[in-house]
């Protein structure tokens, strides 16, 4: 093991520790895993131990699922970056805008109203008080939730991150297939790629090895994350995954497994400048920028319960998957990683 290897695997023990993580962490330089650890539980009350194996919820990294079925779709011809919406589905969204397009969409400039607008609201869990998580199977399910409120912006005007865009986009993927959204992405990403161990699996029925996500609170006691997330995954998140799955989806990007070669650079390219400098977003992937190149493409995940963090380091030649079954810790080992590179 190289001196630099060496080290970076203290510096992820170390910080690991510090921050008592629970979850796995993966990295790989090129196509070698210099690094692979699991720590906590996967189930707190059995004390099964999380393991390279261990399926873990992804929250929003899972968008980039959704973008990269919208490009598929685009580049089969049978939808266009400015297609519009109400031209793409028979769902009527009374006071949305007629010019938002796919483009708006998948870029989160669409100014659509969301139906969890991380800047207003902080708890997920309180979606469910009105509309209980376990109806939410389906993606016509999250409609009520959106459909009929007013626009935030006008189209194009400006990034602002939207849940609801995503959900619009995996109903015409429906739409355009005559598939459901998880079947599709299990054909035509999953299954070509070799995932064989991920799936949008319904939280009343998870296959064996997958982490249940857990909230600690504040007096130290802590519960499961069943009552806090819709009970299926959609196309705006939660998907359940394993590192090794994850090392696959990328290399089936980069790989042009997934779309050609136009269509690839079409959907890491940094297409709006996000919240802070230096951050841009593609299609379902976040860019960063360093000395105006790229110094990584990363997807984040966030969920009561739920955290992850994976990106791509093209100049290091360097990947790197870590998530989480409570509600913080990939961010930081993340950081530890930077540090050193």
């Amino acid at each position: 093991m190289s001196t630099i290897n060496m080290d970076l695997s203290r510096l992820i023990e170390e910080t690991s520790k510090e921050i008592e993580f629970s979850g796995v962490i993966g990295v790989k330089t090129g196509d070698d895993l210099i690094y692979s650890s699991g720590h906590g539980y996967s189930n707190r009350s059995d004390e099964i131990m999380n393991t390279a194996e261990t399926r873990f919820g992804i929250a929003s990294g899972c968008k980039l699922f959704t973008a990269i079925a919208i490009c598929q779709l685009i580049q089969e011809g049978k939808l266009r970056f400015d297609s519009k919406l109400k031209d793409c589905l028979p769902i009527v969204f009374p006071d949305f805008h007629q010019n938002v397009t796919i483009h708006h969409l998948l870029t989160h400039t669409s100014g659509i109203p969301d139906y969890f607008d991380e800047e207003v609201m902080e708890d997920f869990e309180e979606l469910w008080q009105k509309n209980p998580m376990y109806h939410i199977k389906r993606l016509k399910d999250f409609l009520p939730m959106f459909q009929d409120d007013v626009m935030m912006f006008e189209p194009g005007e400006r990034f602002h991150y939207n849940n609801a865009g995503y959900i619009v986009l995996g109903l015409i993927v429906e739409e355009k297939t005559g598939l459901e959204f998880s079947e599709y992405i299990d054909k035509n990403i999953f299954l070509p790629c070799g995932m064989k161990d991920s799936g949008y699996f319904s939280m009343d029925k998870l296959p064996k090895n997958t982490a249940l996500g857990y909230i600690d609170q504040e007096n130290g006691t802590w519960r499961t994350n069943v009552y806090s997330l819709p009970i299926k995954g959609g196309a705006d998140g939660g998907a359940y995954i394993t590192i090794k799955d994850m090392f696959k989806l990328w290399e089936g990007l980069f790989s042009n497994q997934l779309l050609n070669k136009e269509y690839t650079n079409l959907l890491l390219e940094p297409h709006i400048a996000a919240e802070d400098e230096g951050k841009f977003y593609g299609y379902g992937i976040w860019i960063r920028k360093k000395n105006d190149a790229i110094f990584k493409y990363h997807l984040m995940g966030y969920d009561p319960g739920v955290s992850f963090n994976s990106a791509v380091y093209p100049a290091n030649r360097l990947k790197t998957v870590i998530i989480s079954n409570e509600s913080m810790g990939p961010y930081d080992i993340t950081c530890a990683i930077e540090k050193e590179l």
